[in-house]
């Protein structure tokens, strides 16, 4: 018996959305580290989060984006997912942050190896990668502040 099945098919189109979402000129790393720390709430003392922050070409920022929530140690972040939402969203560079539970401000080894994937995967995009910054309950560090960028 033959059926006519309609096979299900993805639709992709380029739209804006509007939002109340604040638009900034990020103009520092503190200013970045800022404005980031409005997206964390009472957990970032327990739970490892990786965001990203979309600007356009003036350094206005655009939108953001929860990639991931891990556990006290670690969160994944996958490159292709920053990749689709920095492209979606037409940013023209994009800061990345996430926090460390633990209150140590120094990146570890895996942080400086994700840094460097992502950076290099959005150059094909023409996606810049303007700064890296870690997150705690008292401070931040910047990649590109320290020179590790």
């Amino acid at each position: 018996m033959i059926t006519n099945q309609i096979p299900n098919i993805v639709r992709y189109e380029l739209r804006k959305n509007q939002t109340q979402f604040p638009q900034v000129i990020i103009t520092s790393s503190k200013d970045c580290a800022d404005f980031i720390r409005r997206f964390y709430g009472d957990d970032m003392g327990i739970f490892e989060s990786f965001f990203i922050l979309l600007l356009n070409q003036s350094n206005t920022t655009i939108g953001y984006a929860k990639i991931s929530q891990g556990g006290i140690s670690q969160t994944v972040a996958d490159v292709r997912l920053i990749a689709k939402i920095a492209v979606d969203s037409l940013a023209s560079h994009v800061i990345l942050s996430h926090n460390h539970p633990s209150g140590t401000l120094k990146p570890s080894t895996p942080d400086i190896q994700l840094t460097s994937r992502i950076k290099d995967a959005l150059k094909l995009l023409e996606i810049k990668v303007l700064d890296h910054i870690i997150l705690t309950e008292a401070g931040y560090y910047s990649f590109a502040d320290e020179g590790t960028l």
